[in-house]
């Protein structure tokens, strides 16, 4: 069974992954290394499962599901009460997307005609001006860009980034107007690597009276985040990156005055205020985000996100933060001695740790660096190397050595 764990050294990290005793592992932005602690956490699951069946509903994964809405809440800076467990990024925005009341007017027939007054600008005052807009940037992941594919009623705007590398905040701004209904963009860009601040991006929203709404999936576990402070409105992440936890589940957050004014027409009874009267007759929203959730979750990553994001936490996230960024710019420096080129920013306070190395066969590359025992991956025209705390710096030199050698 789980029990309390003392606080880990970072010399003592890296037994608790057993790929790295065979493998030079700098993947983690495709798919965090599996645990000792998160299998421990899958074999309770197992265990209770094989032993009590269904009654460990009662006794023991309820729990768990409170538990890890609990953590992530906490990881995320956000309220109690404002994330939801979903299947997967693209379920957690269609669902919250489709909710928000200008959307599902939309879809139903019900908007008004192009010149009505469909919106208010902030303080009340009419604008005379359909929200039928999202803006979004060329950098993003399509995951994000697709939600809006099935939504024709819904114009989009796909701002270029003016170096292939960031944004210029000022081009949301210029962007962002009274037809704008979603701000919506990556916290971290999955090809580059760079961080978009959530505060500028959540107050250039909600100055325009839009939404702001973050893909955050490449985000917490490699870099510092605190919805509740930024004031973004909706912001998605996950466990399966940084997170150490695996796939199959995803985390919603909904800013805690949202909520009530958003209606899912996706559901289930677990968004149901009373899962277990089994009413028929009568629908009642769960009052927190809770209301967003699709029905029962992945028990297994649910297990396995509570045990990867506990070793992290038993580490420290400011540690695990600043190993990141250490190791991020050594191997940055590493790349540049060795006349590597890379395309991340210039600034180290806007830079992940994801690093793209341009590569001309980039898919060539991960296969030599894989013989090598060095696993890696490739995005169009580059190698993407995403070093975390459990790596060491004769790791991220030893993948630098191989490139130039190649």
């Amino acid at each position: 069974m789980i029990r309390p764990h003392d606080p880990i050294d970072l010399s003592a990290l890296r037994g608790h992954y057993p790929i790295l005793a065979a493998r030079n592992y700098l993947n983690s932005c495709s798919l965090g290394a599996l645990s000792d602690r998160a299998e421990a956490y899958l074999e309770d699951f197992q265990a209770r499962w094989h032993t009590m069946g269904a009654s460990a509903w009662y006794e023991h994964w309820w729990g768990r599901l409170a538990l890890l809405r609990e953590r992530v809440e906490r990881l995320h800076g956000a309220s109690p009460g404002t994330m939801a467990l979903l299947p997967s990024t693209s379920a957690a925005l269609s669902t919250v997307i489709d909710a928000v009341p200008e959307v599902a007017a939309g879809a139903t027939g019900l908007r008004p005609d192009p010149g009505a007054a469909a919106t208010l600008a902030p303080g009340g005052r009419p604008t005379g001006v359909r929200r039928n807009r999202v803006v979004m940037s060329e950098l993003d992941f399509p995951t994000l860009a697709y939600q809006w594919a099935t939504r024709p009623e819904l114009e989009v705007v796909v701002l270029e980034s003016p170096d292939g590398v960031g944004m210029d905040p000022q081009q949301y701004a210029d962007a962002v107007d009274e037809r704008t209904l979603f701000l919506a963009t990556s916290h971290v860009f999955f090809a580059t690597g760079f961080v978009q601040d959530l505060g500028e991006l959540a107050g250039i929203a909600r100055r325009a009276g839009a939404w702001s709404l973050i893909d955050g999936y490449h985000g917490p576990g490699q870099v510092p985040v605190d919805v509740g402070t930024a004031g973004v409105d909706v912001y998605t992440s996950g466990p399966l990156k940084w997170l150490c936890g695996g796939p199959g589940l995803s985390y919603l957050y909904v800013r805690e005055d949202r909520i009530p004014e958003l209606r899912p027409r996706a559901t289930s009874w677990f968004a149901h205020h009373d899962p277990f009267a089994f009413d028929l007759r009568h629908f009642e929203y769960q009052d927190d985000a809770r209301r967003f959730e699709l029905g029962t979750p992945a028990l297994a990553t649910v297990h396995t996100a509570l045990g990867g994001q506990e070793l992290l936490e038993e580490v420290g996230l400011d540690r695990v933060h600043r190993r990141c960024a250490d190791l991020r710019e050594r191997l940055v420096e590493a790349c540049r001695t060795a006349g590597l080129h890379l395309r991340i920013a210039d600034d180290p306070s806007r830079r992940s740790a994801i690093v793209m190395v341009a590569h001309e066969n980039p898919k060539a590359a991960v296969a030599m660096l894989d013989e090598a025992g060095i696993i890696v991956d490739s995005r169009p025209g580059h190698v993407r190397i995403s070093p975390h705390v459990y790596n060491t710096e004769d790791e991220v030199d030893q993948v630098v050595a191989a490139l130039t050698d190649g």
